[in-house]
């Protein structure tokens, strides 16, 4: 096989509408360019999730590519200025969704092994890729399981790299080597039903619910760390579903999240979030229940020889040191740092989720280039 044209395999990943959780042909064509590079491939599905893991040689270490083939819905196609299932190129970039998140990544991951391999070069161990089609969706049947699956099955990866687009504004700004944990809380008061010139005939749930907000808003849960940024909590909706000014109604309910660092475990958390519901509940006719549940927990890969490694094939391709970040939101290192020391490194992510989704092709070509220095500088003793 020929070296992959990065660019041109980025445009093929993004013609398949991967829509979580749909394959819709992006792992089939994955697979399929992995298995002439003589990577032995197995497919794992759970559920309505399929999901891959492939690799490249027999021994330690094995070094493992991450990253995810399916995509966000893309919202109202008829405002994007191209097909967001083209993968059309117009000046200077690749247009469709999916080209920053991920696909371009895993375009350059492939690429990167592919003229590695036609050069003749082996590695001292082994590459693997681990890639999921549920990253976007609840990250229940992807890239967890396949974990277990694989440990199970006796395989071991010593070392990860996943493909996010970690880069701010230009190629080589930053790597994450961290994320903070993620709360989800669904509050709802119930009360009764009445008039509001009878508010002693009523229960008004509206005004309990507020009382439990201003208490979870008004704390300062911390004030960060090194390498943290401080916790926050942000309340994303509040319902009632009364129209009427006469009406007192007869629930109300809140949805917020909590992005939270190292100085909590989160179960200190949700501790603190029941306290607050409680003290409100004594004073309440009705009735308070939570839904609070802990998605994600906070992680941090220290600087090692890894993310030395990591930083050197950046500067060498861009000229530029790489700031090591815990900033943005979670992805699906999180679940490999239980298994290998994991960093992220990717394309640039001010487009992703957005109308007009979009890489520049020297962004993935240099991205590539940045990958295949890695996989040497990682086998070179």
């Amino acid at each position: 096989m020929s070296k992959l044209d990065p660019v041109t395999f980025a445009r093929d990943l993004i013609r398949c509408p991967s829509i979580t959780p749909a394959e819709a042909g992006a792992l089939d064509l994955l697979q399929g360019v992995l298995e002439e590079l003589g990577f032995v491939c197995k497919r794992y599905p759970f559920g309505e999730v399929d999901n891959l893991y492939a690799r490249l040689g027999k021994d330690a270490p094995n070094f493992c590519y991450a990253g995810h083939t399916d995509v966000v819905p893309v919202g109202d196609k008829a405002a994007w200025t191209y097909d967001p299932f083209g993968g059309e190129i117009h000046g200077d970039k690749l247009w469709g969704r999916g080209a920053a998140d991920m696909k371009g990544g895993i375009a350059a991951m492939v690429g990167a092994i592919s003229s590695l391999l036609e050069d003749g070069w082996a590695p001292n161990g082994a590459v693997s890729f681990l890639i999921t089609g549920d990253e976007e969706g609840p990250a229940l049947n992807g890239t967890k399981k396949v974990l277990e699956a694989i440990t199970h099955a006796g395989e071991r990866i010593d070392h990860c790299l996943v493909g996010e687009p970690t880069n701010p504004n230009t190629l080589g700004e930053m790597v994450k080597i961290g994320r903070r944990g993620s709360i989800n809380g669904v509050i709802t008061a119930v009360g009764t039903q009445g008039h509001v010139a009878y508010p002693d005939l009523a229960a008004n749930p509206a005004p309990a619910l507020l009382k439990i907000l201003t208490a979870l808003t008004t704390k300062s849960l911390d004030e960060g760390n090194e390498n943290f940024q401080p916790s926050n909590l942000e309340v994303t909706t509040i319902d009632v579903d009364n129209p009427a000014h006469n009406v007192i109604a007869n629930a109300a309910c809140a949805k917020f999240n909590i992005r939270f660092n190292t100085q909590h475990d989160g179960e200190d958390l949700v501790q603190w979030i029941e306290t607050e519901i409680n003290k409100v509940k004594k004073g309440f006719e009705g009735t308070i229940n939570a839904n609070i549940t802990i998605p994600g927990r906070p992680f941090l890969t220290k600087p090692c020889a890894f993310t030395d490694t990591l930083s050197s094939a950046i500067k060498q391709v861009t000229g530029k040191t790489p700031t090591l970040s815990t900033s943005g939101g979670t992805s699906d290192a999180r679940f490999i740092t239980n298994y290998a020391p994991v960093a992220e490194f990717g394309l640039i992510g001010k487009t992703i989720h957005q109308i007009d989704e979009h890489a520049k092709i020297d962004d993935i070509k240099n991205l590539t280039q940045i990958y295949k220095a890695l996989l040497v500088g990682y086998f070179t003793p």
